[in-house]
């Protein structure tokens, strides 16, 4: 599965405890990323200052549903249950 651009959810709803440059803490569930832009595209996508969970995850299915809304409710239901 390709990646649905604008989605965001995997930017959002979980927690990251990597450094995220601007977010040296990382980031809570939940929480917008600082590093997702007003078109819910990642801004440094492609970029060695991404943290290696970001760039490791791929879209599946699974994971992100049938569209941004489910995605959405998967990966918060994953963070809470894990």
């Amino acid at each position: 599965m390709l990646c649905r651009l604008g989605c965001g959810a995997c930017c959002i709803a979980p927690s990251i405890s990597s450094p995220i440059p601007g977010m040296p803490d990382g980031k809570p569930a939940g929480e917008r990323c600082i590093q997702l832009g007003e078109d819910n595209l990642c801004m440094i996508f492609g970029k060695p200052e991404r943290p290696k969970v970001c760039t490791d995850f791929g879209a599946e299915e699974w994971v992100c549903g049938a569209d941004s809304k489910q995605a959405m409710l998967i990966i918060s239901d994953l963070e809470k249950n894990t």
